[in-house]
């Protein structure tokens, strides 16, 4: 079972040239904002990635006709009362439609919160870029006014979303993320393993732990990860409104690891804890951010039961569909 696993992983893991490509294209973009004669270097960007990339947990298209989203943050250091997310974002778009036109691109595209770069067919990806701005001191206090931990606040920051109501207006009041504290707390529910493994690959090449890249480095967690978001895919293929969305596995998954060793034990162990995380606050399903307890990453099951019944129907089905692939040890139906 463990060979099949692993044998599952490699091929749902994205090569090291499509990382090594989207690694390049993202700090293209960073060199570009902070070019000597960029209307956005005073502000001092920041480009980084988030999402799936920066955690280990990106899975390879089904097809691939498919693409794969890179996510960036463009975090620019303005005062939220001094600017307005429109202007912001729209500072922004001016200078990716510039760099997109210098590297004969498509012209960038508007979303809710994000501009989208489109590359060549053959890349098989594009870049989503979100304009932020640094509010760790201001998150940090707002959880300690309840009394929360704010342990990962630091890192927090504050974002554009053309549907916030204060979207136009000059206001302290923004929507508010933290890809960093996130990753930084993903990554302690594994780092053990983490180390040891690099470390091991470090020895193997003979080479510095540095010289490892991390996106080299995979746990039996964001193995497991990958597995189940492509066990959800298939599962939801013709019923993609009721997917669960890849944060809630992720952060139920990396709550349940329980440091083993193998993907089979984590797999196992991962599946049959999982809803002990999930909480009732007063008749609500509470799935919280590590790093913002008062962000509900379940918030949208109040209004639409239908998908946290589909959650939990779809991890029954998933313990199910493993103990079977244990029986069998056939891969048919999985991948």
């Amino acid at each position: 079972m463990e060979k099949f696993l692993d044998d599952l992983a490699t091929e749902l893991d994205i090569s090291e040239s499509r990382y090594e490509a989207a690694e390049r294209s993202y700090k293209s973009v960073g060199d570009w904002l902070n070019r000597s004669n960029s209307t956005l270097k005073d502000a001092d960007p920041q480009v980084y990635i988030q999402g799936s990339f920066r955690l280990g947990t990106v899975t390879r298209p089904i097809s691939d006709e498919e693409g794969y989203d890179v996510d960036l943050v463009c975090e620019l250091k303005f005062r939220k009362d001094g600017i307005t997310q429109a202007n912001l974002k729209a500072l922004l778009g001016r200078e990716l439609q510039e760099y997109a036109r210098v590297h004969s691109m498509e012209r960038p595209e508007a979303g809710r919160r994000c501009w989208t770069l489109n590359y060549a067919d053959g890349a098989q990806f594009h870049l989503d870029s979100l304009p932020a701005l640094p509010d760790g001191a201001v998150m940090g206090a707002v959880l300690r006014s309840h009394g929360l931990s704010s342990a990962w606040a630091e890192t927090a920051i504050a974002i554009t979303d053309e549907e916030h109501p204060g979207y136009q207006l000059r206001t302290s009041n923004w929507p508010h993320s933290n890809p960093k504290g996130y990753t930084l707390w993903f990554r302690s529910r594994m780092q053990t393993v983490f180390e040891a493994r690099r470390k091991a690959l470090a020895l193997k090449a003979r080479a510095s732990v540095e010289a490892i890249p991390e996106y080299r480095v995979k746990t039996p967690l964001q193995t497991v990860v990958q597995i189940l978001k492509r066990h959800r895919d298939l599962t939801f293929k013709d019923d993609p409104e009721n997917r669960p969305i890849s944060i809630i596995i992720t952060t139920l998954a990396a709550q349940a690891y329980g440091q083993e060793l193998t993907i089979e034990a984590a797999l196992y162990g991962i599946l049959s804890r999982m809803e002990r995380f999930i909480e009732n606050r007063n008749g609500v399903a509470w799935i919280a951010n590590p790093t913002d307890p008062l962000e509900n990453f379940a918030d949208k099951w109040e209004d639409h039961p239908e998908r946290g019944a589909a959650f939990f129907a779809w991890l029954a089905q998933a313990r199910k569909d493993f103990e079977a692939a244990a029986r069998a040890a056939d891969r048919a139906g999985i991948v």
